[in-house]
């Protein structure tokens, strides 16, 4: 259908009206301009950034570095340079070889006006010597009051005559993505600096297990680690420890840790001088979407235990199967959720933990014990189970795998406990599932729908009680050199 068209001698009545809307319009536009170019001189940066550039330091650590012995990765062994580079190095060696002092620089922040200051670990690890440069030039020597790896955040001390300009901590979970951001440090050894972009993404993890980094397009460059990033309220809502990059230098994709992970290290490390995390004790994965329909759950959520080895969980009833689905009060997601409620809980602490067990909900009250302890615990000898009589190897395949029961010589050769029960992978289908899914020969199954097996007929009647109960795939507990995970396999039609 063609436009309606209109004379333009209809609008020849109302010409005055419409000159004085198109010069009312006109002069509401300019107002506007005016009012926008009066609101951007007003948020300039610079108030912002001269009332917390005092609190910002630049770190120089030194570090004594062994000398150099040889000329190995200089040029490759057997080149023809090689003489050469060796003969120089001889007539050099009285120098060489001797230790050297290596400078680094990092950056921090001041968070108490008795002179603590927050920064990476990365940036202060395995120095000599550590010092601050504050914003008005004066040099401090530091002391390390404490370390925590796990975040990469470290809490030095120096010791000021007169009370030290410093910041406060913010709420990262408030920052929202979109919100502009400042971060301040030392990059690339060029001196105080500021930097602005807007926090791009939340939640990030890298590789770490408590790893909640902010994202954000700010620049961090070399130098910058430690130092941190502001909201525009002037409060620390990051310390800056990483970035993406093919070349070394800012492309917009750096990361901070969240001030909220931040604020519980510092004040164990002021307060013990070092991390004192809960610790549950268990093995756990993600409750995958096939792992759901095997075990009857209405939804892919919580954290699967694969393993629950001497500790609190033991203690308190948990088991291998059992799937967390609240700790504390607080509904538990995934596995990453569930380590950052359980290291964020105090240690000694009694906390409900509500799980999964055959369908039904249990909740059992489990007294955390401590994470670091645990992990620098030797595991106590246990005492061999007197060996079972052995079985007739007998071979089957099943579910793409080609199965045989343990036998003393095999948990010889796989490295299991003389008393594991169950069946050894001999040989694994390639365009089968389980192959899809990781299972490969050496793999033992010690449980299938989450009932321990010791034979073939053990698995082949779990398969059957699955397809009479309506399950479309059989949950496998599969444990390789030790470490054991569930994978659910699909049953065949």
């Amino acid at each position: 259908m063609q436009p309606k068209a209109v004379s333009l001698s209809t609008f020849k009545p109302s010409l005055a009206a419409f000159r004085a809307l198109w010069l009312g319009t006109l002069a509401l536009t300019f107002a506007l301009v005016q009012t926008l170019s009066a609101q951007a001189g007003q948020e300039s940066l610079a108030p912002l950034a001269e009332q917390i550039s005092p609190s910002v330091v630049n770190i120089t650590t030194t570090t004594t570095v062994a000398g150099r012995t040889g000329p190995q990765g200089i040029v490759p062994e057997g080149s023809p340079f090689e003489d050469f580079f060796r003969e120089f190095q001889d007539r050099n060696r009285g120098n060489g070889d001797r230790p050297r002092r290596s400078s680094a620089l990092g950056s921090g922040f001041v968070i108490s006006q008795d002179g603590y200051v927050v920064t990476n670990n990365h940036v202060i690890d395995g120095a000599d010597e550590i010092l601050i440069e504050f914003f008005s030039g004066e040099e401090l020597p530091a002391t390390v009051i404490g370390t925590d790896p796990n975040t990469d955040i470290a809490l030095l001390k120096v010791e000021a005559e007169n009370g030290l300009p410093f910041v406060s901590f913010g709420d990262s979970d408030a920052a929202r993505v979109g919100d502009w951001v400042i971060a301040m440090g030392n990059p690339l050894g060029q001196g105080f600096s500021v930097s602005a972009g807007i926090v791009s993404a939340r939640n990030r993890a890298l590789s770490g297990t408590y790893d909640d980094y902010i994202q954000t397009d700010a620049a961090i460059n070399r130098g910058n680690s430690g130092g941190p990033l502001f909201n525009m309220d002037g409060d620390v809502i990051g310390v800056n420890t990483a970035i993406l990059s093919p070349n070394g230098g800012s492309i917009g994709i750096g990361f901070s840790m969240a001030s909220n992970v931040v604020t519980r290290v510092v004040d164990q490390l002021k307060e013990f001088g070092e991390t004192r995390r809960g610790w549950l004790g268990v093995r756990i994965q993600d409750v995958t979407e096939d792992v759901a329909e095997a075990m009857g759950l209405e939804a892919a959520r919580g954290a699967l235990i694969t393993d629950v080895p001497e500790g609190p969980a033991r203690d308190a009833g948990l088991e291998a199967g059992d799937v967390i689905v609240e700790f504390g009060g607080k509904e538990v997601e995934d596995t990453r959720g569930l380590v950052r409620q359980v290291g964020n809980s105090p240690v000694g602490e009694t906390v409900q933990v509500v799980v999964m067990r055959d369908g039904e909900s249990r909740t059992l009250a489990v007294t955390l014990g401590r994470r670091e302890d645990a992990e620098g615990a030797t595991p106590a000898a246990t005492a061999e189970d007197e060996a079972p009589e052995e079985e007739a190897p007998t071979t089957k395949d099943l579910l793409g795998l080609t199965l045989t029961p343990l036998t003393d010589e095999l948990r010889e050769q796989l490295g299991a406990d003389n008393g594991m029960d169950g069946l050894a992978v001999t040989d694994v289908d390639e365009t089968s599932e389980a192959y899809e899914k990781g299972l490969r020969a050496g793999d033992i199954i010690t449980e299938a729908g989450q009932q321990k097996i010791s034979n073939i007929a053990d698995l082949e009647a779990r398969v059957e009680a699955a397809e009479d109960a309506g399950r479309k795939s059989l949950l496998l507990l599969v444990r390789r050199a030790g470490d054991p995970r569930f994978v659910a396999l699909t049953l065949s039609e």
